[in-house]
């Protein structure tokens, strides 16, 4: 499968992110990672989770949404406000770029950026699809309430106290949600086979809504 890549920036305020865009040929929609505190768009496994939606047919953006400073500073990696608002700007690059503007969006969320996901979702009507990974959608508030897009939970079931915060934000979502507790998983998903559950699970739900938002 052909596909196209590219190192992209983004003028947020006074902050220039840094991204990689991949578009595979004949993508269906593209994702858009929010990383979570102390992460970056290196991360291993957000890397591993984008390779298999590509394969999938689904472009991808990985973001830095902090600069290298702004991540050093323990209260801004925890500004979901912040990072929420950095979300919404790379979303609208997103919808102005001559190769993506056509695409549908969704967002993958890991810890912090599982709340951001969710609270930039509820902002914007174009977000067709969320996915979150042993993420805090807990830390969304009240925009859980506002949530229009489909919904997908993915926790580890050994990931213990994150599984009650995941099922307390479930049951505050009103959209179309879903909640796969992955078996022998902790938090980071590092044991054998856990992970691939993760992007399976992730490339269905995108495909899902993603897809069928194109046509």
């Amino acid at each position: 499968m052909s596909i196209t890549e590219e190192l992209v920036h983004i003028t947020a305020d006074m902050a220039m992110l840094e991204g990689e865009l991949k578009i595979p040929a004949n993508s269906q929609g593209i994702v858009l990672f929010a990383h979570g505190s102390g992460s970056s768009r290196h991360s291993p496994r957000n890397n591993y989770v984008a390779r298999v939606l590509n394969n999938n047919e689904l472009a991808t953006l990985l973001m830095d949404l902090l600069t290298p400073e702004e991540d050093r500073n323990y209260d801004t990696r925890f500004d979901i406000e912040l990072l929420t608002q950095r979300l919404i700007i790379a979303t609208d690059w997103i919808r102005n770029n001559r190769q993506t503007q056509r695409l549908p969006i969704g967002y993958f969320g890991a810890s912090t950026g599982a709340a951001a996901a969710l609270k930039a979702s509820a902002m914007q009507t174009s977000v067709q699809a969320v996915v979150s990974r042993g993420g805090r959608p807990d830390l969304a508030g009240s925009d859980l309430n506002r949530v229009i897009a489909p919904v997908l939970l993915l926790v580890g079931n050994h990931d213990f106290g994150v599984i009650d915060l995941n099922e307390k934000a479930f049951a505050q979502l009103q959209s179309t949600k879903k909640l796969i507790l992955i078996p022998g998983a902790t938090h980071l998903f590092e044991e054998a086979g856990t992970l691939e559950q993760v992007a399976s699970h992730a490339a269905d739900w995108f495909r899902k809504y993603l897809a069928s938002a194109k046509h």
